[in-house]
């Protein structure tokens, strides 16, 4: 924890033990509850859907208090205001809201192109940091947040929700307590319900930028190009600012996998991605579909694919297999639960969480909670960076058309210049970073 942050919660604690020895009841109540002053940078859909949250968390716990919402987009800042915290200040710029010393946290959901650079100058400023997925746009990227959330100190938690969903937690404690016997392969299918139609992938036509909208701020680090709305929403179908279906909805499903094989401070071995990319001048540019597979310690084979009907995680050992997505957790390890349940000396992976709620709910009652305490997040930096980079590689062997070898201690891929070459990219000035 950052000592601005540890300086402000030892004072409450402080002031609670005062008031406590005064007799003063409701005071203890209002010191230990004092909600986190939290800044929202980036009011798109997933922004409004967070500030709903907050709100939430606010009104039922008194945890976190919206009072800045930042876009370069003015007339969503202003929705996500009207909509979530009357009250709130706007901005354009976020480094307005890392200099305010009232904020102790920041929720970060930007598109993904912008994720580093905002979390690393929110550690700097001594602010802690819940930050959308994919965490990184590359895996150099990743390096650099992991290096300085270790320097900082600071809480980040990453907005992997599926992490804070029981049946998630269920399956990965059922895989790595041994109820599967040894593990085989995994099957990832990824949804692609929001998949634009084939005949609308470009080329798209220029047009004016909205009178509201800081063009140049919103592309930041990304190769300058004039404006056109599918670049801005929706964002996910171009390299340039995301990684398409592999780090949005494979940066969910392959963490839980990560989570279940025990490899969240590694990755895989040897990755081989099979994609047909599009080519369309000022058009969509990630896969409309394809078809990964991974290797990790030990033998076990991910496959990740697209899929128009299915959408979750396949595990299978030599002694069962099991199912799990958002709305369902089945398979006979899953029954014999009820007559043989994990003994009380089992890994567990719940992090001590005890909450009710939506799992973004949940996870962000586990953000706040980590601010008081100091804990590690449940989603921490270093775990998510890892299954960050493992979208990011799957991505590099399907632009490349071939496979390619990794080395998670060296963090390299071996004996590959051209693949290397692509674990970072160039940033446009001045927006480096």
């Amino acid at each position: 924890m950052t000592q601005k942050l540890l300086n402000r919660r030892l004072f409450l604690k402080t002031a609670a033990g005062s008031a406590v020895a005064a007799g003063a009841g409701a005071g203890w109540f209002s010191a230990t509850r004092d909600p986190i002053r939290l800044g929202l940078i980036g009011a798109g859909g997933r922004g409004r859907q967070l500030a709903r949250e907050a709100r939430w968390t606010r009104l039922h716990r008194r945890c976190g208090e919206l009072v800045a919402v930042c876009d370069v987009h003015r007339r969503r800042a202003q929705q996500v205001r009207d909509a979530a915290c009357s009250q709130a200040t706007l901005h354009e710029h976020y480094q307005e809201v890392l200099d305010r010393g009232d904020i102790e946290a920041v929720v970060v959901a930007t598109p993904d192109h912008w994720h580093t650079a905002i979390t690393l100058a929110a550690l700097r400023a001594g602010k802690a940091v819940y930050c959308e997925k994919p965490l990184t746009l590359t895996v150099a990227e990743g390096r650099s947040l992991v290096a300085a959330a270790a320097k900082t100190g600071g809480v980040v938690q990453v907005g992997t929700q599926q992490r804070s969903d029981w049946r998630f937690r269920t399956a990965c404690e059922l895989v790595r307590n041994g109820r599967l016997g040894a593990m085989r392969r995994v099957e990832v299918t990824l949804p692609t319900g929001s998949l634009p139609a084939a005949s609308g992938g470009g080329p798209f036509a220029i047009s004016p930028v909205p009178g509201d909208l800081n063009w140049d701020l919103w592309l930041g680090q990304a190769p300058w190009v004039e404006f056109c709305k599918q670049r801005y929403d929706p964002f996910r179908w171009w390299f340039e600012y995301s990684g398409g279906f592999m780090t949005d909805w494979g940066a969910h499903h392959l963490d839980i996998v990560h989570r279940a094989l025990g490899v969240e401070d590694s990755g895989p071995l040897h990755i081989d991605g099979r994609a047909e990319l599009p080519d369309v001048p000022n058009g969509y540019n990630t896969p409309r579909q394809f078809d990964v597979n991974l290797k990790y310690a030990g033998g076990v084979e991910v496959r990740v694919r697209l899929s128009e009907t299915e959408n979750g995680i396949l595990f299978e050992g030599d002694e069962g297999r099991i199912f799990v997505n958002r709305g369902r957790l089945t398979g006979e390890p899953v029954e014999r639960l009820a007559r043989n349940p994990l003994p009380a000396d089992s890994l567990r992976l719940d992090n001590d969480t005890r909450y009710w709620g939506t799992a973004t709910y949940i996870h962000l009652l586990e953000f706040f909670d980590c601010i008081r305490s100091a804990k590690r997040p449940m989603s921490d930096v270093a775990s998510q960076h890892r299954t960050a980079t493992a979208c990011h590689l799957a991505n590099i062997s399907m632009r490349l058309g071939r496979p390619i070898r990794w080395d998670p201690a060296s963090e390299q891929c071996l004996d590959d210049a051209e693949a290397n070459g692509l674990l970072g990219r160039p940033q446009r000035t001045p927006y480096r970073f």
